[in-house]
């Protein structure tokens, strides 16, 4: 097992107030219920279920515990990491939607890239896969002013 991290993300009075126990014995209860061998759901059904916490703390406390434990880095998610960009453009939302749904238009700035359209909203989304489905890209568009638009570009599972 790796070293335990100092940082908390919660302080031991804000997480003992709303469950009655500060991390320290969240640690210790997870640490005797084996969690560290546990997947991230698991221990958070664990912390529901068994300790009786509600939704949100159990997730909170699981995410903790795993951070604390060398488990999980900071900002990490159970699939990854996340990258996400957003930039106005000055071009109207239709021409940008359409760009980015055509792969030869989208090739002149993503040469490389093995993006794999799999679900259109238009003018709205393009969801796809990214590299035959190692992760997931989602472009959401928005209308800012006239010739206007705004392009937010989320890479999940990295």
């Amino acid at each position: 097992m790796k070293k335990p991290r100092e940082a908390k993300r919660m302080s031991d009075d804000a997480v003992k107030a709303k469950t009655g126990k500060a991390w320290a014995e969240w640690l210790r209860i997870l640490d005797t219920a084996g969690a560290n061998k546990l997947s991230h759901a698991e221990m958070a059904a664990y912390l529901y279920k068994r300790q009786k916490l509600p939704s949100w703390w159990s997730q909170m406390i699981a995410v903790g515990y795993e951070q604390e434990r060398g488990l999980r880095a900071k900002h990490e998610k159970p699939e990854g990491f996340t990258a996400s960009a957003t930039r106005t453009i000055a071009a109207p939302l239709a021409s940008l939607f359409k760009a980015w749904g055509n792969e030869k238009a989208r090739r002149r700035w993503l040469r490389a890239a093995r993006l794999k359209i799999s679900k259109t909203t238009p003018n709205k989304s393009l969801r796809s896969s990214w590299d035959g489905g190692k992760s997931r890209v989602d472009i959401l568009f928005f209308k800012k002013a006239a010739g206007k638009s705004l392009v937010t570009v989320d890479h999940r599972k990295l």
